[in-house]
């Protein structure tokens, strides 16, 4: 009988037993941040600016287009998610002493199949090292955006938002800017014109919709 039971309870399920979570990939980003890093010696920067930091809708954005001789630095990585500007803060905003960041990610990682409660987390991370680190720095994070190709994640995306503007509605150093109303049509979806064929991307139409939202928000 001790045998037979043995054998049973080899065969259920261990549901308790928490699984260990993957180590950082610190190769995944390197080619991107010693990029960075080139660039940051060759041409130091001045502290007290504004910095643009995240994934592609960063990457993609031309400040200097949409903000002529501003001068504002942008240290976007496409593909990247928020724990990686988390691990590589250092390199990419404390380094710098700007006085304000500008923070667009959480698509990816929604799409990646983190919920929004991990997503939620890895902000409050973010915040943390922030606040640790640059406690003058003041925040501006643009909410994860409606998109074409991820409309199925709208649910999703929407339960993140909602818990990472609380977090910023009481911190008076942080700033939530949703662009929702500017990227929905009247029927509450998507706008087709303000992206790229992919439905991901936005093209020069969506960053001006960006633009006038946060523009104020830089002054």
């Amino acid at each position: 009988m001790i045998r037979f039971a043995f054998v049973i309870l080899a065969l259920i399920p261990s549901f308790g037993v928490a699984k260990e979570s993957k180590p950082y990939d610190t190769t995944k980003w390197k080619a991107a941040i010693d990029k960075f890093l080139a660039a940051d010696e060759a041409q130091p920067t001045e502290p007290g600016g504004i910095l643009f930091v995240g994934s592609s809708s960063i990457v993609m954005w031309d400040l200097e287009k949409s903000f002529p001789g501003k001068g504002y630095l942008n240290r976007g990585f496409g593909g990247s998610e928020i724990a990686d500007s988390v691990h590589y803060f250092s390199d990419l905003v404390t380094k710098h002493k700007p006085r304000l960041v500008v923070f667009y990610a959480g698509d990816n990682d929604i799409a990646a199949g983190k919920s929004p409660e991990q997503v939620h987390e890895d902000f409050q991370a973010l915040a943390k090292k922030l606040e640790s680190e640059l406690p003058d720095t003041k925040l501006i994070y643009i909410a994860i955006k409606p998109s074409i190709a991820r409309w199925k994640l709208a649910d999703k995306i929407r339960e993140a938002n909602e818990l990472i503007k609380a977090d910023c509605e009481k911190n008076e150093k942080f700033t939530f800017l949703d662009v929702w109303p500017v990227m929905l049509n009247d029927q509450g979806e998507p706008r087709e014109d303000i992206f790229l064929g992919d439905g991901l991307h936005m093209n020069d139409k969506g960053y001006e919709a960006w633009v006038e939202l946060i523009g104020p928000e830089l002054k």
